[in-house]
């Protein structure tokens, strides 16, 4: 019998000015893939793109400040760690797409190879080997 991880129960949502653009650019560049787009023309109501390994990401389109958006978030603001196997080969897909380098592939001292890249929003991407700490019992 194999086990099978959990679907994620935790999901890291983020808005975008063009969030169609930022779904092409998630997808060539870092290789996430398109599970579920809702809207019509440039509007983006939902989406949720999934991370190969496992997890994924949420998103849609900014919208007016005010009281009509139950999800005042601030395009660019962003921040995640992603858990890849070839942080050297994500990292040169990610420059030819041309995201903005942060920090390049380095060591780090608790035993991670990472590096950290802006996706056009301006959102910051950190990628490395590092999979956390084991859950305590």
């Amino acid at each position: 019998m194999v086990n099978q991880a959990p679907p994620p129960q935790v999901w890291p949502s983020l808005r975008a000015d063009d969030a169609r653009a930022l779904i092409r650019f998630l997808v060539e560049a870092f290789g996430f893939e398109e599970t579920v787009v809702y809207g019509e023309g440039d509007r983006v109501d939902h989406a949720q793109l999934a991370w190969p390994p496992g997890g994924g990401v949420m998103l849609g389109s900014a919208r007016e400040p005010g009281p009509e958006d139950p999800w005042p978030l601030v395009p660019g603001t962003f921040g995640g760690y992603v858990v890849t196997g070839d942080p050297d080969a994500l990292f040169a897909r990610a420059v030819a797409a041309g995201a903005e380098v942060v920090q390049g592939p380095h060591d780090t001292e608790y035993g991670s190879r990472d590096f950290q890249v802006r996706d056009p929003e301006g959102n910051r991407w950190y990628f490395g080997t590092y999979r956390g700490e084991p859950r305590r019992s």
